[in-house]
């Protein structure tokens, strides 16, 4: 298990937090911030920064954060419905507890991301950047990383279903201590990738399929 802080004052910055009040805004700056049970529905953070931040259970509805920059931030128990992450940027982040469901997060950037006991559902990270993420003890449902550089990623504990990989282009991607590894496309795209023995054979008739290979039984 992935190291990181689970309760609010194990973390570094705690002391100086202080509480967020108003809306979000474009444009904005945040340091040392902390949004606690903050509900936003369709509110405009484009190109926004957020440094050494904490989320407790806030609720996103719809809101837009493209280019929104986020460094140093934990979450925890938050809900991110029907948003726009497209081209944001992520680094040193911790995420607990998560559900996102609906997020355009195309051309994202996440780097040294841990994600825990999260829920991504219809999340597009199309050409997005993924480099040292972690994955672990989450649910990836119809996840789209097609035309996305993951380096140094791994799922531990996780269940990804219906994920769509075209054009991926990975390095050591580690899903063999994935619980469940399911693909929609992109199977020959999965270079680079380090799975088990039991899933090289659970995959290895869609791998056949990717190479043109028939496979009939007499």
């Amino acid at each position: 298990m992935t190291k990181i802080a689970r309760e609010i004052d194990e973390l570094p910055f705690a002391h100086a937090l202080d509480p967020h009040r108003g809306p979000l805004l474009r444009d904005g700056d945040h340091d040392l911030c902390h949004f606690d049970a903050l509900h936003q529905a369709d509110a405009d953070a484009g190109s926004s920064r957020f440094t050494e931040c904490a989320f407790e259970n806030v609720v996103f509805e719809g809101v837009r954060m493209r280019r929104a920059r986020f460094t140093d931030v934990w979450w925890r128990g938050g809900r991110v419905l029907s948003g726009d992450l497209a081209e944001s940027e992520w680094l040193d982040a911790s995420v607990l507890s998560c559900s996102f469901a609906g997020i355009e997060a195309f051309g994202a950037q996440l780097r040294r991301v841990v994600f825990q006991r999260c829920k991504l559902d219809a999340v597009n990270l199309r050409g997005a950047e993924l480099h040292e993420v972690v994955f672990e003890d989450c649910i990836l449902r119809d996840v789209d990383f097609s035309g996305a550089s993951l380096r140094e990623v791994s799922f531990p504990g996780s269940a990804v279903r219906d994920g769509k990989f075209a054009k991926a282009r990975l390095a050591r991607a580690d899903f063999r201590d994935a619980t469940v590894l399911e693909c929609v496309d992109g199977f020959e795209n999965l270079k680079g990738a380090v799975i088990d023995s039991s899933q090289a054979v659970e995959l290895a008739v869609d791998f056949a399929r990717a190479l043109r290979i028939s496979v009939e039984d007499r």
